[in-house]
């Protein structure tokens, strides 16, 4: 967990705000024992890499997804893809994005914000290096001509969890 206090403290008034604000229909589904509700509780779910459905948005505003390999540092998902790739192409033009990350029928981790493109001139670039670094035992920047690194700031999430 890279998480500081004041980084959790953000994500749990933001998973309050975002369910309080979701629709009747989705409070009903992530309702009792089925919200998950302490972002403490959640934070160990999503170490590691997790599989992410990252949906984008075409220039004729058609929805678009696909997998990538997510993060979550310091309260937002990190992820990377080609610069050549046409979420890349999305992202740049339109930097609103949705993320999944779905563990079967034992947890659901909606999210949705704006995307941003990372480098060196971000104050958080080194220590996201190095966990990707860490985790895959190579430095992603070798593995194309053109890879690419994004942070998704969240602006609305909730957690779904389900029976124990």
């Amino acid at each position: 967990m890279y998480e500081t206090s004041a980084e959790v403290d953000r994500l749990q008034s933001l998973m309050e705000a975002s369910h309080s604000r979701a629709t009747g229909h989705l409070r009903s589904i992530i309702s009792g024992s089925h919200h998950l509700t302490s972002a403490r509780e959640l934070l160990p779910h999503l170490e590691g890499m997790r599989v992410l459905s990252l949906a984008t948005v075409t220039a004729r505003g058609e929805p678009r997804v696909s997998a990538v390999d997510g993060h979550f540092l310091h309260g937002a998902w990190t992820f990377g893809t080609d610069g050549h790739s046409a979420k890349a192409r999305h992202l740049s033009a339109r930097p609103s994005a949705s993320a999944a990350y779905i563990d079967g029928e034992r947890l659901g981790f909606f999210t949705h914000g704006t995307v941003e493109r990372l480098d060196k001139s971000d104050d958080s670039w080194e220590g996201v290096l190095e966990h990707w670094n860490a985790y895959y035992d190579s430095d992603p920047r070798t593995w194309g001509d053109d890879v690419r690194l994004y942070r998704l700031h969240p602006s609305w999430c909730v957690a779904y969890v389900g029976e124990a």
